[in-house]
């Protein structure tokens, strides 16, 4: 039997964010490997396999932790794209987002997130959160047998 690869896709345009995220994620050997896209426009690359991410050939991330607020494209388009796409669609979205304007939770939900987090704002729940959903997304929970997710 061989290992798959757990890869996590993190999408988020804040640099101190995306460095708290790795660290809380590599500190617990959450996931073989982190991607990190730093805007909508670079996630969809990635995930799509255009522009600059046109000759990667790893598989597909087990889970995805996106920002909602972010230029180019936002994390609403990026999730609407996802769960439009049959390939894509049944990997767990995780909105990790500083808004909590209820529009934005209601919107989320409608395009198919699997859940919505507030980022806290205090730098060690900020860690855990991201430990613990990392945890539960890329090590806890058994995704559906997916033939594109295979390396």
């Amino acid at each position: 039997m061989t290992t798959k690869v757990k890869r996590i896709l993190v999408v988020e345009d804040s640099e101190q964010d995306i460095e708290l995220t790795l660290a809380a994620l590599d500190g617990h050997n959450v996931a073989n490997e982190v991607d990190i896209a730093r805007d909508g426009a670079e996630a969809l690359d990635y995930l799509f396999r255009r522009g600059t991410f046109a000759g990667r050939t790893t598989g597909l991330p087990v889970v995805i932790l996106l920002d909602l607020k972010m230029p180019r494209v936002d994390g609403l388009e990026v999730l609407r794209q996802i769960k439009a796409n049959p390939e894509m669609k049944q990997i767990p979205v995780v909105m990790l987002t500083s808004s909590r304007e209820e529009q934005d939770l209601i919107r989320s939900y409608e395009l198919g997130v699997n859940a919505y987090v507030v980022k806290p704002v205090n730098f060690q729940q900020f860690m855990e959160s991201v430990r613990q959903l990392g945890c539960f997304w890329a090590v806890i929970n058994e995704p559906p047998p997916h033939p594109l997710s295979s390396p």
